[in-house]
């Protein structure tokens, strides 16, 4: 990524000087190893400034070449739901179950023949992080007609993703989520499939999508895929995120939130209920001892509501804490959170008073 940012090399991609030469060679070498991570040809990647806009992208291309009803699990992404609320002419929020699990049969009963132009499922969730059914759903939509969209944001580069295989239409990813760099993401496209573009005024990206590529951080994320691909998936994840979820669970007034079952939860993602304490006191001791995790819920974030997933679930929507490994994180690292954990815990209980008693408020 220095080499492009460097100022003797940026050329535009849609030139036809050796300058934009290059740059395109270098934005379809990238294409092709990220499409080789993801199981598709190079051709169906669209490059995006992210897996926000990439959901947006697919939203309003669905709705804009059929009928404007939209399913979407109540335990999707922000960006899913609003997105399909801004677009679609009515969207039917599908319940799940208190593990976080959605129930194929459901959201097959909530597609409306010849209204539904798009089902939304996404591959692992981003709070509690279970896995969904999208082999079943996707096979299930397919002979109705109706545009499925995956959401593997949090799943793409740490499970494997075979996107020609699956055979859903749509897929929206992002770098940053998988080690790659910020502002840059992409949507799948299944092969055949024509969607109008979300953003217009140029013909890059085979006119799906306007606007001068993003060369730096599209090398970048190249550069990411063909590591990842090599290495394989995230197997070194599982063991330390499990190791959070084994521990925390034995503290008085902790439990587990989503699949207990490791194989049914993406292998980075923990999230935890605590009793009795409002997350943004946990989140601050754990800063305080050098440990950055954040909240299932969005009361720690910016609107300060309760979290639409957990509530979805029927479980603590407002008391949650979810802990997420990385490729660069550590048994030590892991040492270091158990350690401060029940320390944080017990200060603050210690001020407030046992779970069901006056609660600390941040």
């Amino acid at each position: 990524m220095v080499e492009w940012l460097a100022a003797t090399r940026v050329g535009d991609p849609a030139r036809i000087h050796s300058e934009g030469h290059e740059a395109r060679a270098a934005v379809e070498d990238a294409r092709a190893s990220v499409a080789a991570l993801l199981g598709c040809r190079p051709r169906s990647v669209v490059f995006t400034s992210g897996a926000t806009e990439a959901i947006a992208a697919a939203v309003w291309g669905a709705v804009e070449r059929a009928a404007g009803h939209v399913v979407a699990p109540a335990v999707e992404h922000s960006a899913v739901r609003l997105s399909s609320a801004q677009f679609a002419s009515a969207v039917t929020l599908v319940g799940c179950d208190r593990r976080g699990r959605v129930d194929p049969a459901a959201v097959l009963d909530a597609v409306r023949p010849g209204e539904t132009a798009l089902v939304h499922l996404q591959w692992g969730n981003h709070e509690v992080g279970t896995l969904q059914p999208i082999a079943e759903v996707v096979a299930a939509c397919r002979p109705l007609g109706v545009l499925v969209h995956v959401d593997a944001a949090q799943a793409a580069g740490r499970l494997p993703i075979a996107f020609d295989d699956l055979g859903a239409d749509l897929l929206s990813v992002s770098a940053h989520k998988m080690g790659g760099p910020p502002g840059i993401g992409a949507l799948l496209v299944r092969r055949g499939l024509r969607v109008r573009p979300l953003l217009v005024g140029g013909d890059q990206e085979r006119a799906r999508r306007a606007g001068y590529e993003n060369v730096p951080a599209i090398v970048g994320w190249g550069a990411v895929a063909t590591a990842l691909a090599r290495s394989g998936d995230a197997d070194g994840q599982r063991p330390l995120s499990q190791r959070v979820a084994t521990s925390a669970v034995e503290l008085d007034g902790v439990q587990l939130y989503g699949d207990p079952d490791p194989a049914g939860r993406l292998p980075h993602i923990v999230c935890l209920g605590i009793d009795g304490i409002e997350p943004q006191a946990v989140l601050l001791g754990l800063d305080q001892a050098g440990i950055a995790v954040h909240s299932g819920s969005a009361c720690a974030s910016e609107d300060l509501q309760p979290s639409p997933v957990l509530e979805a679930m029927g479980v603590d929507a407002h008391r949650s804490l979810r802990v997420s490994v990385g490729w660069n994180t550590t048994d030590a690292d892991i040492d270091a959170l158990l350690d401060a954990l029940p320390r944080v815990i017990a200060n603050l209980r210690a001020l407030g008073g046992r779970p069901g008693e006056p609660r600390i408020i941040a």
